[in-house]
């Protein structure tokens, strides 16, 4: 595989883009629902919101900001018992990360997951080691599509002000519009949660279909 071909530093969503955790997601949301409305409302709902922070999502679905609080404490407390089953790494997440890293470039991870499980998630893809810097929900007040992620992420790096040598990558619109609102250019992938079609309305600067077409894109 060639590196990182210019680019200063690729930033990574997590879930849907590095990790493959759907599954995960929709039976921690069903068993959420289930538990406290008594039924889950349709998947389409939950997958919609996936990129932005787990406490954002929930206020869509509950009464107050009281039952945010418990339905987020019973979906985290649930996804910690089936976690390890269902999430593995996409197909090449392990070989990009380290051709970019080989090729000079800085990899990040910027997630709306929180910290421990975004470190459990990416051991358990081979990942601990595959990044060099990690953005987490429990590091910033506003989480994606903000863009303040993105520029902490950037900030760590000590690449703040090149942004424009910066690509961000990700499944949702919402890693789409973080990216962009930093100043990055952007690459949406198209083997997570939301479909070419809602994808493409964000414009994203590139659609990639693999993993491994991220080392061909250019500054």
């Amino acid at each position: 595989m060639s590196g990182a071909r210019g680019w200063r530093a690729v930033l990574f969503d997590l879930d849907g883009t590095l990790a493959d955790t759907i599954e995960l997601i929709v039976r921690c949301y069903r068993h959420t629902m289930r538990v406290h409305l008594g039924e889950a409302p349709p998947d389409e709902r939950w997958l919609a919101g996936i990129g932005t922070p787990l406490r954002d999502q929930l206020q869509e679905f509950a009464r107050d900001a009281d039952e945010v609080a418990r339905m987020a404490e019973t979906y985290s407390t649930y996804q910690r018992t089936i976690h390890d089953d269902l999430v593995a790494p996409y197909p090449g997440a392990v070989e990009v990360t380290r051709a970019l890293r080989d090729g000079g470039a800085a990899v990040g991870v910027v997630t709306s997951k929180r910290s421990a499980m975004a470190l459990r998630t990416l051991e358990r893809c081979g990942l601990g080691d595959a990044y060099d810097v990690l953005v987490t929900a429990d590091d910033v007040l506003r989480g994606k599509p903000d863009p303040e992620p993105v520029l902490m992420a950037l900030d760590r790096l000590g690449l703040a002000g090149e942004a424009g040598w910066t690509l961000m990558v990700g499944d949702s619109p919402f890693d789409i519009r973080a990216g962009r609102s930093a100043g990055t250019r952007t690459a949406a992938a198209l083997w997570g949660s939301c479909t070419r079609e809602v994808l493409a309305a964000e414009a994203p600067d590139w659609l990639v279909s693999r993993l491994d077409e991220v080392l061909t894109l250019r500054p």
